[in-house]
């Protein structure tokens, strides 16, 4: 499989008043990886959630670009930590900067074969006759619907929902969550930020997606839907048809 169709979006949404989303999107070679994807969302004061999703952004891509490993997990790994020196480095020197974070998700898709990092709960789909959360949020509620403690339900209207327990920047030595899925015909792959998430169920994600022909229609329709919905937060979505 070679070149995958791709298209991204972000908007500020309807109430913040900065976009602190940042994302990434190349169908061609990004030094060993044929292709790469992030959606970061940051988190912090002012301008620091903005500088540490689009720094994190910038890095991952650098290192990328740079990194002598062939293996997608090896390359996304070093990026990422990389990412979060760079953030911590930064936050040590601005006070201003300090307490700074972002989510980040990333993605590669290989002879069929998609590989993915996480940190944070900025998500990864594949959707084909269903949707399929492949990443898991590192957040609050998610690790309390996980222990049982609270359904899935009641955890999209939590008041916690919105508190991380990962982020690049937030500590030293950070925990990536690695994927790797085998591609099926027809499965299309979607990164996003939580003011997606937020704002639309799974399944109107999933309807939404089937109901537009053209990549960039179903990447702007999501947008338009969750901004519909109440656009609490700024929304950022990658949309990628591997097998086009």
């Amino acid at each position: 499989m070679g070149y995958v169709n791709s298209y991204a979006v972000t908007d500020i949404g309807m109430v913040r008043g900065m976009n602190q989303d940042d994302y990434y999107e190349s169908s061609v070679p990004v030094g060993n990886l044929p292709n790469l994807f992030l959606v970061a969302d940051g988190m912090g004061g002012h301008n620091a959630g903005e500088y540490a999703s689009r720094q994190t952004v910038e890095t991952v891509v650098a290192v990328s670009r740079a990194s002598a490993h062939t293996q997608p997990a090896a390359i996304l790994k070093e990026a990422i930590c990389r990412a979060n020196e760079e953030i911590i480095r930064k936050a040590m020197l601005d006070a201003s900067m300090f307490g700074m974070g972002t989510t980040v998700v990333a993605a590669s898709i290989a002879d069929g074969r998609l590989f993915a990092a996480n940190v944070g709960d900025s998500r990864l789909y594949v959707i084909n006759e269903e949707i399929r959360q492949v990443t898991r949020d590192h957040s609050f509620v998610e690790e309390m619907v996980r222990r049982g403690e609270l359904d899935r339900e009641a955890s999209r209207t939590h008041p916690d929902k919105n508190i991380i327990t990962r982020a690049v920047g937030a500590m030293s030595e950070i925990q990536i969550d690695f994927f790797e899925e085998e591609l099926c015909p027809g499965d299309e792959v979607l990164l996003c930020s939580d003011g997606l998430t937020n704002m639309l169920e799974d399944d109107q994600i999933r309807s939404i997606l089937k109901g537009h022909r053209e990549i960039e229609g179903k990447a702007v329709s999501l947008i338009e839907a969750a901004n519909r919905n109440g656009g609490k937060d700024n929304i950022t979505v990658i949309v990628i048809a591997p097998f086009s």
